[in-house]
């Protein structure tokens, strides 16, 4: 009987946000004159982050855009591609599937995913130099006011206020992956190197077509 090892290999750095970004959040409390579009932040500290959640969604989504996996899954004991939805297809080839998970797909062989995403928490030093926004009344964000242009008058129109976190800030960055015998540990991490470098060329958050979300990934496996 074939022995199953364990082993992780870790991704340490940091995302720096070269413009602003939107991770929307629940308003929990109605106030006059609030915030109708907060960001997510922790309840009690107030301090922004990334959810894990979040950003391994946007990882796993470039990459199957890249190779062509959205939709693959198994019907009738064939593999097809229909819908938008992740890939569930369960091959052993797959890149998708091995590090982020088959989609809901209950009868694969490759194991637990691979890949563990940690909550990207803002760093120290953004912390320090976002203190002075609380002075304002901004909780380590900025406010920008956007509008609809009413094209017959070529005037702004409903203007709406968005929270987001300031160009510049910076968050902790930190990614496991488990290794189990038989993994090609090189490939996987190609692979990810691989989702890394798109999100860069895409956005993470909202409204990225209109200017948010643009990021700047440093880091390094350990």
């Amino acid at each position: 009987m074939q022995k199953v090892g364990l082993r992780y290999a870790t991704f340490t750095g940091r995302i720096i946000c070269k413009t602003g970004l939107r991770i929307g959040g629940s308003k929990e409390e109605l106030e006059i004159g609030g915030m109708d579009n907060p960001i997510i932040r922790d309840p009690l500290s107030k301090l922004p982050y990334i959810p894990g959640s979040s950003l391994k969604g946007k990882l796993r989504s470039l990459l199957e855009y890249k190779h062509n996996r959205v939709g693959l899954h198994w019907d009738k004991g064939q593999l097809i591609q229909k819908g938008g939805s992740p890939c569930g297809c369960g091959q052993d080839e797959c890149p998708v599937c091995r590090i982020f998970g088959a989609h809901k797909n209950m009868a694969h062989n490759l194991g637990p995913s691979r890949l563990i995403v940690r909550d990207a928490l803002l760093s120290d030093k953004s912390k320090k130099e976002l203190e002075p926004l609380r002075e304002g009344g901004l909780e380590y964000a900025e406010v920008k006011t956007e509008n609809i242009i009413n094209r017959d008058k070529n005037t702004a129109e409903h203007p709406r206020p968005m929270e987001r976190v300031p160009q510049g800030t910076e968050f902790d960055l930190n990614l496991s992956l488990r290794i189990l015998n038989g993994d090609n540990e090189p490939k996987m991490k190609e692979y990810i190197n691989e989702a890394i470098n798109l999100i860069q060329k895409d956005y993470l958050g909202g409204s990225g077509t209109r200017g948010y979300g643009w990021v700047q990934i440093e880091g390094d496996w350990d």
